[in-house]
């Protein structure tokens, strides 16, 4: 891999193994959570909520205030970069992935309740970048079906979605993009063969870092539903994509989105993630920085998001890990660097 980025024609990201995914994923977490424990622990918020039935979520994140403002602030940004990428025939879809208390919010404990104004936050998001001719669809909903025919989008004990919600997304996903480019570059045939499917039981996240030996044997571990790589395909060199992924872990191979987004296309789809506490914007920045753009530009952006901290800038201290926080004007100046823009 080149700057980060991989292309995902096999199954798996090349130069990457399963096993060695998985413990990518364990400190992806760890990286996350140990940056989100002080974000936590300097807004008084507890780290880990333990709710019913052995059910965990995230600590960090308001379950009762929405930051209108930051959301505002988020879509302009996201809006100058979507023209900036339009004047250069790059489509940008934005990812946005909704918080995990949507749709266990009746496991959360006696008296945590999410505000109405919170329960209306995806919505509101969407809506301001559909206002801003940015383009998105809506995977909350879409979840919502994945989890009424019976199927969990998260699972119990991690932050992360199972592979039904990834499958879900993915063909949310391969939609919007036929939709808005009907005809990719490349030839048929090319796209991620899919392989059989494998369980492996562990610890989610949140049980793994926060839970004592005790909790974490009552609460007991996992069962993770996952693709093998599809028999007697090897791992090959990064090929141009028409279609690039950039974000954080839950669109790493190892839960199954961009594999089915390959497959779903016919189309080699590159990718390029770190710990969801690097944020979005280094995350664009390392992408629209890195030699893979600079000598094939896609057709289509995938830049991921997430629902409770979208209304988060490049400058969120204390949100993001240290050397991801910068200046929006510093972000913005980068980025336009990066395209080769005369636009401020």
């Amino acid at each position: 891999m080149n700057n980060g980025i991989s292309t995902i024609e096999n199954g798996q990201a090349p130069l990457h193994t399963r096993r060695a995914t998985l413990r990518l994923a364990a400190v992806a977490a760890a990286m996350l959570i140990t940056t989100q424990m002080a974000w936590a622990q300097n807004n008084g918020s507890s780290l880990v909520i333990k709710g019913k039935d052995g059910w965990l979520f995230a600590g960090w994140g308001s379950l009762t205030q929405v930051d209108t403002a930051g959301i505002d602030r988020t879509v302009q940004l996201v809006a100058h970069v979507n023209q900036q990428l339009k004047e250069r025939n790059i489509d940008l879809l934005i990812l946005m992935l909704p918080d995990k208390v949507h749709f266990y919010a009746d496991k959360l404990p006696d008296g945590t309740k999410v505000s109405p104004a919170v329960e209306q936050r995806y919505a509101l998001i969407q809506n301001k970048l559909q206002r801003a001719d940015i383009q998105t669809f809506d995977n909350f909903t879409l979840l919502k079906k994945v989890r009424g025919a019976g199927a969990d989008v998260f699972y119990r004990t991690d932050q992360h979605w199972t592979l039904d919600a990834a499958d879900a997304t993915a063909q949310g996903t391969a939609d919007l993009i036929r939709k808005i480019k009907p005809q990719l570059s490349g030839t048929a045939g090319t796209g991620t063969p899919l392989g059989a499917l494998a369980k492996e039981r562990r610890y989610g996240d949140l049980a793994e870092i926060f839970l004592t030996p005790e909790e974490k044997k009552q609460i007991g571990r996992e069962v993770y539903t996952v693709r093998r790589q599809a028999e007697g395909q090897g791992l090959l060199d990064d090929a141009p994509a028409p279609v690039h992924v950039t974000g954080h872990s839950m669109v790493q191979p190892y839960f199954g989105y961009p594999q089915k987004l390959s497959n779903l296309l016919d189309r080699p789809v590159s990718l390029n993630w770190k710990p969801g506490n690097i944020g979005p914007w280094v995350m664009l920045l390392e992408y629209l920085e890195s030699s893979s753009f600079k000598q094939t530009k896609p057709q289509v952006l995938v830049w991921q998001m997430f629902e409770p901290n979208f209304n988060q800038g490049p400058d969120a201290a204390g949100l993001w890990d240290n050397a991801a926080v910068m200046p929006v004007d510093t972000w913005t100046q980068r980025v336009t660097r990066a395209l080769g823009s005369s636009t401020p």
